[in-house]
């Protein structure tokens, strides 16, 4: 045995060098503890640090993007991906900050740390409050008196959510035979949206919401209901899809008479992928807004979706055959036959939109792309002072816009004609000059030609303050099928587009007038069989009132 090693024979002795031992162990845990305590209570403060920038970024860019405008064309993009890292970073924060708490526990000498989180929204009024009483101690923990009296009360409020219950309703129709003449009477069958009543307005409206509302597809809708315990086959949810649809078509009628009968429509179109034989065509969803708020109108907002398997023409001279106003949207050659000066029932006055205009130029002046692929090592865009000041003229068109949104119509026009006509005259030059020296095929001659040709529809909202300078309100209508389609990859058939079109229209109507769609859905499929023909404008979103049950319910 190594001398080094060597232990003395003495009972004490070794107790003594144990003793020793155990100490020099003990106080190197405690210093690994508290090194270890440290690095996680930095690495929790520079969690919070970087969740906090991450809010506030995101806060100045909202902020910036409701007074402003949108900055540019990836604005909304931006802030998206903006509140995609500040969740990403607040559970960081909040993982490091446990693992802080943990290891500050096991050192002595370590200061914890408590981030400071935003301040949380006031749970809403409406909830209902359930009071769970905590058995108060019996007697006092310092001298186990039992003399104890009620000083106060700590409240913690904490937001739960009762898991979705289903339930059987049997509907009983009692038989009842007469004793002097044995006639059988029996209460007349109710009313059931579905044949065989075995859905539920409620099950129904969600079914129809999940499907055209939050883009599920019924299959899917199936496996989460079956793993709730609820097994329902595909093709007994398909039956409810086409009942719902067909109850509902009479209010559908109200909402196109509604939007078609507006001063002024926003128009556009998308592209929507339709299962064909042994391939995927592309069929088209169009839509046809009705907003009256930027110039103050008093009708409710609606929108009017259209399904179709191509892109003809066809297809918007069919769909505003009864219309006559302003129309605004991009230049799509099918829409030329809708201004005409003869048409009948009258004429359709086309009016640009100045988004579409300037994104061209936009894409030849975006200082922020190029700042981004240089960062990255990629090659730059070749950016063009022509196109950058053109988009500065744009924008300072757009910056007067905001001052007037939501003004009359007659307040709207005194105000272009006073501070915008000036620009867009000046811009006219400007673009007529710098057109005389580009090539015919450059990208930037096309942009220009673009509004130069069709300068008086760009040039009307000068003139009519009902007019709007974007298209954004039909934009935002197609939005959520862009989304969609991510999620359903394609419609089954032409049949399918019809029915989507016609239940997008519901919804999206529904949420531009701040209305819950699934419980709009629900009270309308419950109350329409029974309800007069002559008041069916009352079920309309913005005519809708709840019944009084409904609001007991959402109070219970």
């Amino acid at each position: 045995m190594d001398a080094d090693l060597a232990l003395p024979d003495d009972i004490d002795a070794l107790k003594t060098a144990l003793t020793i031992e155990r100490a020099r162990m003990q106080a190197m845990t405690a210093e690994r503890d508290a090194g270890a305590a440290e690095l996680a209570v930095a690495q929790a403060k520079a969690s919070a640090d970087l969740a906090m920038i991450a809010h506030q970024k995101l806060r100045i860019a909202r902020l910036e993007r409701q007074l402003y405008g949108p900055r540019s064309e990836r604005s909304s993009q931006l802030i998206d991906q903006m509140a995609l890292q500040f969740e990403e970073a607040q559970a960081s924060a909040t993982e490091d900050e446990l693992a802080a708490e943990i290891a500050v526990a096991k050192a002595t000498t370590v200061v914890g740390f408590s981030r400071k989180r935003p301040e949380r929204n006031t749970f809403p009024e409406h909830l209902p409050r359930e009071r769970v009483v905590i058995n108060p101690p019996a007697a006092c923990e310092c001298c186990g008196g039992k003399r104890l009296r009620k000083l106060g009360e700590d409240v913690t409020k904490t937001l739960e959510v009762i898991p979705r219950q289903w339930k059987v309703i049997e509907t009983v129709r009692e038989k009842f035979t007469c004793q002097d003449c044995e006639k059988v009477s029996q209460a007349p069958a109710p009313f059931h949206v579905i044949s065989r009543g075995w859905s539920g307005a409620n099950l129904l409206a969600m079914i129809l919401f999940e499907k055209f509302g939050q883009h599920q597809p019924l299959n899917r809708q199936a496996e989460r209901y079956a793993l709730e315990g609820v097994p329902i086959s595909l093709s007994t949810m398909a039956d409810a899809v086409g009942s719902g649809c067909a109850v509902l078509d009479p209010v559908l009628r109200l909402l196109e008479a509604h939007v078609m009968a507006a001063e002024r429509l926003h128009g556009d179109d998308t592209t929507v992928p339709v299962l064909a034989k042994g391939k995927t065509d592309t069929g088209r969803c169009w839509v046809y807004v009705r907003d009256d708020k930027p110039f103050g109108g008093p009708s409710p907002p609606a929108a009017m979706f259209y399904y179709s398997r191509d892109r003809k023409g066809e297809h918007p001279q069919i769909h505003l055959a009864k219309y006559a106003g302003l129309f605004q949207a991009d230049a799509f050659d099918g829409y030329r036959k809708l201004y005409l000066p003869d048409r009948s029932p009258g004429p359709i006055l086309e009016a640009g939109c100045w988004v579409h205009a300037r994104r061209p130029f936009f894409a030849m002046a975006d200082l922020e792309e190029n700042a981004r692929r240089q960062a990255a090592g990629k090659k730059a865009i070749m950016l063009s002072p022509i196109a950058i000041e053109i988009v500065r003229r744009i924008d300072a068109l757009f910056g007067i816009e905001r001052t007037i949104n939501g003004k009359s119509a007659k307040e709207r026009c005194a105000v272009r004609r006073d501070l915008s006509k000036p620009l867009v005259d000046a811009l006219q030059v400007y673009m007529q000059d710098q057109r005389a020296k580009l090539s015919r095929g450059h990208d930037l001659a096309k942009a220009i030609d673009y509004i130069l040709k069709r300068w008086a529809a760009f040039t009307l909202f000068l003139d009519d303050g009902r007019v709007c300078l974007s298209n954004n309100a039909a934009e935002r209508a197609l939005r959520g099928i862009a989304l969609g389609r991510k999620s359903w990859m394609f419609c089954g058939s032409d049949r399918g587009g019809h029915r989507a079109a016609a239940m997008y229209s519901l919804i999206v109507t529904a949420k531009m007038n701040d209305i819950d769609p699934l419980a709009w859905l629900a009270d309308v499929l419950a109350r329409i069989a029974a309800h007069p023909a002559h008041r069916l404008d009352d079920l309309l979103p913005w005519n809708w009132t709840p019944k009084a049950s409904m609001i007991d319910a959402a109070a219970a």
